[in-house]
This record gives C-alpha cells, structure tokens and sequence, in this order.
C-alpha cells in the first residue's frame, strides 16, 4: 500500500526556506500569537519598549486594521516613560476593541502602569509588576524619574553653595540637567495627578464616580507613599487599590501560552531592549531608529 504524501500546501511555508529559517524565532511567536487569538477570541499585539513618542506609530500600526467589535489583548512590558504618550496609546487602543485587557508578563512600571489603568481589565501573574505613577525623561540614552532629576539637582545645588569647593565633584551632575530639563521634572510632576484621572477615564465603560473613587485610592499608593520609581506593587496591591485585576493561574492554560510567548522575547537576549511591536501579521523590532 502506497504511503500518504505530505500535504504540501500545509505542511511546506510559503517562504523560501533559507528566508523561513533566518527568521523561525519570529514565525515561531506570531504562531503563538495566532494561537492564543483562535483560544481566546481576541486580537492579540505585543509592546516591549520604552513609552516615548516614537513607539506611537508603531503602536497604529499594530491596530489600524482592528476590528472594534473584537477584544483586544496587549502584552506589555515596559519600564515607563512618558504619562502623556501612554494616554494617547490607550486611547488608541479603546477606540479599536470591544474591551482591552493588558497582559503584564513582567513588569509595566510607571507610564506603562497608566496606560494599564485605561484597560477593562488588568492581567497579572504571581510575579508581574505594576509601579509609582512617576514621570521619567531619558538622560545619557537611561531613563531617569523626575523625582531623581530634581532631588539631585536640589542636593547638588545645596552642597555646593555650603561649600563651593565640591563644585568640581558636582559639575557632571549638573552639566548633565539643564534647567529646561529641570523645569519638565517639575511639570511633569505636577500633571501626574492628571494624567492619572485621564487614563482611568480612558475606559469608556467606567462611570465617573468610580473614575474618581479610584482616583483618591491610586493617589495614595501610586503617587504619594512612594519614595523610588522601583517601588512593587503588586496584583494583590492593585486589586485591593480597586483595579479590575485578572489574577492568573499558572498552569491555566492561558497563562501557560502568555508564558511561552513572553519567554521567546526574554529569549532574544539584547534585542528586548530595542522596541519590539508585533502581532499575527507585522513585526518591528529597532527598525524605528
């Protein structure tokens, strides 16, 4: 009896094969996403990167074809960046789904925590962090919180006019921040209360009392009693906050695919670190640059 012949349509790519196998490690994620997409009934985009205003159009280009009437699932890793991008992306996001959910593998410090707190709901696993709603601007190509930029540059200045002759030991300190610089800290820290209202508002679907029930509870512990932007916070904190946090189970098989999928990111090594926007169809990765 003759043997069955493969399928080819199915089982052969349609890329050449050197071009298929230069890049597996992406077609091996955007199967993984097309999986969670078929499990779930959603639309599924990933965010790795800093939130500044380059990754916006990148962020369109994950969702100008989104169909409003479908779920929309982001995976997001993030250290922060700026308040005010990070509301225009979740508006962007809200206004192409049904309902946004945020997928916190890691961690969505800062910006990032704002733009979660635009979402229907709040996906966090045992270790998945949220932060301080603390504004952050890039200094020798690193993010620094504005709360750093100032108390330093307040320290500094004090040192230096009880004794002068430190000047020397400061100098790189302040050269480094100017006052324009300064004066955006500033700012930026004075609008973090905004900003926080503006993303909770962001969810259509939330009334404005619980807009500002919310508000009063994130203002104590994302603003006021935090000290450093590396400050935890955790799923159990952001459900007793009043978040609609969905608290995952590890060996759901929902988390289980979220976890491979994020483990092939953390698995590019230095790559991470250079913007990262896919979906089933489009990835960039640094070509912004």
């Amino acid at each position: 009896m003759p043997s069955e012949q493969p399928n080819s349509s199915q089982d052969i790519p349609p890329q050449s094969p050197i071009y298929h196998a230069q890049r597996g490690d992406l077609y091996a994620r955007q199967e993984l996403i097309r999986q969670y997409e078929e499990e779930f009934t959603c639309r599924m985009i990933v965010m790795i990167d800093p939130i500044i205003d380059r990754g916006v159009t990148m962020f369109e280009e994950l969702i100008y074809d989104a169909d409003p009437l479908e779920d929309l699932h982001l995976l997001l890793h993030s250290p922060g960046g700026d308040g005010e991008i990070a509301i225009r992306l979740v508006r962007a996001a809200q206004s192409r789904c049904k309902e946004l959910t945020v997928i916190i593998p890691d961690m969505a410090k800062s910006a990032a925590t704002l733009l979660s707190l635009g979402a229907h709901h709040i996906m966090m696993g045992p270790a998945s962090d949220l932060g301080p709603i603390d504004p952050q601007f890039f200094i020798n190509n690193e993010l620094v919180a504005a709360k750093d930029i100032i108390a330093a540059v307040d320290d500094a200045a004090t040192k230096v006019m009880s004794s002068p002759e430190t000047y020397p030991v400061y100098a790189p300190l302040l050269s480094d921040i100017t006052a324009i610089m300064l004066q955006q800290a500033r700012s930026a820290l004075e609008r973090t209360s905004d900003q926080l209202e503006e993303a909770l508002k962001s969810n259509p679907d939330r009334k404005p009392n619980d807009v500002t029930k919310l508000k009063e509870k994130l203002e104590e512990s994302m603003i006021e009693r935090t000290a450093t932007h590396s400050a935890l916070f955790s799923a159990d904190d952001a459900t007793e906050a009043g978040l609609p946090v969905i608290k995952a189970d590890p060996v759901e098989r929902q988390w289980q695919l979220i976890w491979r999928l994020w483990a092939k990111y953390f698995a590019l090594g230095p790559r991470l670190y250079e913007g990262i926007y896919e979906n089933a169809r489009v990835s960039q990765i640094g070509t912004y640059q």
